[in-house]
């Protein structure tokens, strides 16, 4: 048997889409692919996968450097419902983007939607990562901006869009104990987190500064 290298020599690697049926054209569009693919050993395989695709979105965490605190929203999250889980969750705050907006547009926009609460200052923390590439084609871009969290709460959304989203002002340490307790089981709320803790204490310094 031969060795195989550990790395891939990705130059190497093509896929194509041999055919593409729709299956569902609602709010998220079903489709089943046939692929063509490399294999890593050498050679080639026909694969049919079902993909979804939903557009990209983007993921927006909100913080006050004064207080401390950080923005989040509750509100029913069906997938986890489904899967046995609590149906109700705290996430950042997220939604889709349209085909002209950038993510930082859209953040601002979402933050609006969900909270009330204007976005300052936001930052791009990712300009998108896939979602479940094996199944999907959303990305998902992580934004960080400043908020003003004196009188943030209420419930707010798009009743057209039948949103219920509670505005839920956490302090820092609370926030992350969670995040590290595994109470937050949304991925882009953990991947705004992170960043924050990383970058959190110049973002601190900024926003003095620029007083």
């Amino acid at each position: 048997m031969s060795k195989m290298s550990s790395v891939s020599d990705e130059s190497k690697l093509t896929a194509t889409i041999v055919s593409s049926t729709r299956l569902s054209s609602g709010f998220i569009k079903l489709d089943r692919v046939e692929f063509d693919t490399a294999k890593h050993a050498g050679g080639r395989q026909r694969v049919t996968r079902e993909i979804t695709d939903r557009g990209h979105a983007v993921g927006v965490l909100g913080y006050d450097p004064d207080r401390d605190e950080v923005v989040l929203i509750n509100e029913f999250r069906p997938g986890c419902l489904v899967a046995g889980d609590p149906a109700y969750t705290d996430s950042v705050v997220a939604g889709g983007m349209s085909a002209d907006e950038s993510p930082l547009e859209a953040a601002v926009r979402e933050m609006q939607e969900e909270t009330g609460l204007e976005l300052y200052d936001p930052v791009l923390a990712h300009p998108g990562a896939y979602v479940s590439s094996g199944g999907s084609t959303e990305r998902m871009a992580i934004v960080v901006g400043f908020v003003d969290t004196n009188g943030a709460g209420g419930v707010h959304g798009n009743a057209e869009e039948s949103e219920d989203i509670l505005t839920v002002v956490v302090p820092w340490q609370k926030f992350m104990l969670r995040v590290r307790d595994a109470q937050i089981t949304d991925l882009k709320t953990l991947v705004a987190a992170y960043w924050l803790a990383e970058h959190r204490d110049r973002l601190r310094a900024q926003r003095r500064t620029h007083r």
